[in-house]
């Protein structure tokens, strides 16, 4: 899908407009917020949202894309020091639940305020969110490669199974007032229960 922002993402008000539209849809939540308030925030004209975006779900369109991109890049960096597909595991885990705890709003939107945009469900083309996955499938076949994971482990569906604990795990912070579980602690459960079941076995002697 071609956005309307295409060509002005470098701009200083693209940004300001991203910025304010992550922090009103996180405490008004996307339904309620109005593109007003979103230039407000922003400090801008309203007529100025409709240089840069469409309508209010290309905002959260676009907001998404960015965000997903820093994420990206930030995952990409912390497992580049990281030796052995079992401990890119573990660092996967523990990097992305720490992020998303670390970011309140930016986990609220992906966990609540996305699900309720269906331009994004059933339009949008989500290479970034792809991209992320296949950062996860890559480590599973490096593990095949080196007989550290089963051979028949299937990588897209592990990468799906262990991201969706991750998931859920997100969701479990952003919705309930009491968070029993750090991240430290959360990432480890979740990696050790998925390399317990994908630990290549030793030969019987």
């Amino acid at each position: 899908m071609a956005l309307k922002t295409s060509n002005k993402k470098n701009s200083d008000k693209h940004r300001r407009i991203i910025e304010a539209a992550l922090k009103v849809f996180a405490k008004h939540g996307f339904y309620n917020s109005k593109v007003s308030e979103i230039a407000r925030a922003a400090n801008v004209a309203d007529g100025t949202i409709y240089l840069y975006f469409q309508n209010k779900d290309d905002i959260l369109i676009s907001l998404f894309e960015e965000e997903m991109s820093n994420v990206l890049q930030k995952m990409r960096q912390a497992l580049e020091t990281v030796d052995g597909p079992a401990a890119k595991l573990e660092r996967f885990a523990a990097e992305h639940l720490t992020m998303l705890e670390d970011n309140q709003e930016l986990a609220e939107i992906i966990q609540v305020e996305l699900r309720q945009s269906s331009k994004f469900m059933k339009e949008y083309e989500n290479q970034g969110f792809h991209e992320y996955l296949n950062i996860i499938s890559g480590i599973i076949k490096q593990g095949q490669a080196q007989g550290v994971f089963r051979d028949d482990v299937l990588p897209g569906v592990a990468k799906r199974a262990f991201f969706g604990a991750l998931d859920e795990m997100s969701r479990y912070w952003v919705l309930s007032p009491a968070k029993k579980y750090s991240p430290a602690v959360a990432a480890q459960q979740i990696s050790a229960f998925f390399l317990k079941g994908m630990l290549a076995r030793p030969p019987a002697d």
